[in-house]
């Protein structure tokens, strides 16, 4: 096969979708017997959004989910006030989606697996990758039950604690980022509305947040406790917690779910590529959970990597995919960073954790050739916007390029006669994940840069 995928978490099915699309010879294992069962990565930033639309997924993910609810503080089982979660956005032409959005974990990966399925792709459980071994033509993996897969690239989505990043043999680096133990549950409960993210603060930085998980009649329990506690992570354990923490009792939690417990830190490995084989989401970067960055960061490395598998596949230069850690490990990079400060209390729920900011701009993979340009440029994240009636979003739609401003004859590339006035002057190559990535005042050097891009048939 061509690519073998290895995890079906939120990471590798995107990854899947990617490559289905593009009719690449794709399969997901996952060493479970089936999808992962909780809540944890429950935020979805707007650039995700966008990239689900392009996958044709986000109808779906909007009806699983719903928007966040304000906080309510309680103290001494009084209502204190209610903030709103994150700093308001308004949306406009260029960035229609601004609001993060709450779905549980499993829901999203229930989603993203039936349009894996739709496109013909595959998830193929209870397969446990025990070794790697690469050589010039490809990679053999084993499997614990004694069976064997080639593929000519393998991508590493499982985990952060990755066996096909231990069996490369590649580290990560980090630090711990909370002292204290953390445990997240999913929970059945009565006497709490549903209208609010409802907090308990205690003493020494400690609490509980018991959080109404959207479009189910589930509720996120999560606690921050008091270094050198041992999580219980039975129903008697969140229990106990619930009603040390609350004014409710301990029989009005009625059902657990699933529970998990952590201690957040950072994590970012060595290296993204190894050969032909790739590391994304947790097996590449770990984060804390504040603020939403780390199944996000998780889902923009698989729309990064897609369309170059699929370009080298079909015969671009190899030296596309080495753009893939050129582009992604400095981003990872700037989110761990940015979660760390959410997590410590530095920075707010807003612009910066959108994901709409980021971008390539020090990418080989980008070329500016205007001379000072004003607003927009090579590396930026494409805007939306309509340009003879037809809507950007719905032109970047699929697995081609966009070219705004010019004509051309390329395979594999839709034109429209000009870019938004809000782009600037010049000529737009549009990447298939969503970012400028050739910028001209004409389209001289186009060519030489399609050819390098992976951009087929040039002249």
């Amino acid at each position: 096969m061509n690519v073998l995928i290895v995890g079906a978490g939120p990471t590798g099915l995107t990854l899947g979708i990617d490559l289905a699309r593009r009719g690449v010879e794709a399969l997901v294992v996952e060493r479970a017997e089936s999808l992962f069962p909780g809540s944890r990565g429950k935020g979805l930033q707007p650039r995700t959004q966008e990239v689900f639309d392009d996958l044709g997924v986000l109808e779906a993910i909007r009806a699983a989910g719903g928007p966040y609810p304000a906080r309510m503080i309680w103290k001494d089982g009084k209502r204190i006030g209610a903030q709103p979660m994150f700093d308001a956005i308004e949306p406009d032409e260029g960035t229609p989606h601004t609001d993060p959005l709450m779905i549980a974990q499993w829901r999203t990966q229930e989603v993203l697996y039936t349009r894996l399925a739709e496109l013909g792709g595959e998830v193929s459980f209870g397969r446990e990758v025990t070794g790697v071994e690469q050589d010039a033509d490809g990679v053999t993996v084993r499997f614990a039950d004694g069976t064997t897969a080639r593929a000519r690239y393998v991508v590493a989505a499982d985990g952060g604690r990755s066996a096909v990043r231990r069996a490369l043999g590649v580290g990560m680096t980090g630090e711990p980022v909370d002292p204290a133990p953390f445990l997240v549950a999913d929970i059945r409960l009565t006497g709490l509305d549903r209208e609010h993210w409802h907090t308990f603060p205690g003493p020494d930085g400690t609490g509980v947040a018991l959080c109404p998980l959207a479009g189910t009649d589930d509720f996120q329990l999560q606690a921050r406790l008091a270094q050198g506690t041992e999580p219980e992570l039975s129903l008697d354990g969140v229990r106990k917690l619930v009603a040390a923490y609350t004014h409710l009792d301990a029989e009005d939690v009625t059902q657990l779910r699933w529970a998990s417990d952590f201690r957040p830190r950072t994590g970012l490995a060595d290296r993204f590529r190894a050969g032909r084989v790739f590391l994304a989401g947790d097996a590449a970067h770990i984060h804390s959970p504040a603020g939403g960055q780390g199944l996000n960061t998780s889902v923009q490395d698989a729309y990064n990597l897609g369309w170059k598998l699929g370009a080298v596949l079909r015969g671009a230069p190899d030296s596309l995919l080495d753009t893939y850690e050129e582009e992604r490990r400095s981003n990872a990079a700037a989110m761990l960073d940015l979660s760390t400060s959410v997590h410590r209390g530095e920075v707010r729920r807003g612009r910066a954790t959108l994901q709409l900011e980021l971008g390539y701009r020090e990418s080989s993979l980008s070329v500016e050739t205007r001379v000072g340009p004003a607003g927009l440029r090579a590396g930026d994240r494409a805007p939306d916007g309509t340009v003879s009636g037809v809507r950007l979003f719905d032109a970047f739609r699929g697995p081609h390029w966009t070219l705004l401003g010019a004509e051309t004859s390329h395979a594999g590339v839709r034109t429209l006669p000009a870019a938004p006035e809000s782009y600037g002057p010049g000529v737009f190559l549009v990447r298939p994940d969503g970012y400028v990535g050739w910028a001209g005042e004409t389209t001289e050097g186009l060519a030489e840069y399609a050819r390098r891009a992976g951009v087929f048939e040039a002249p």
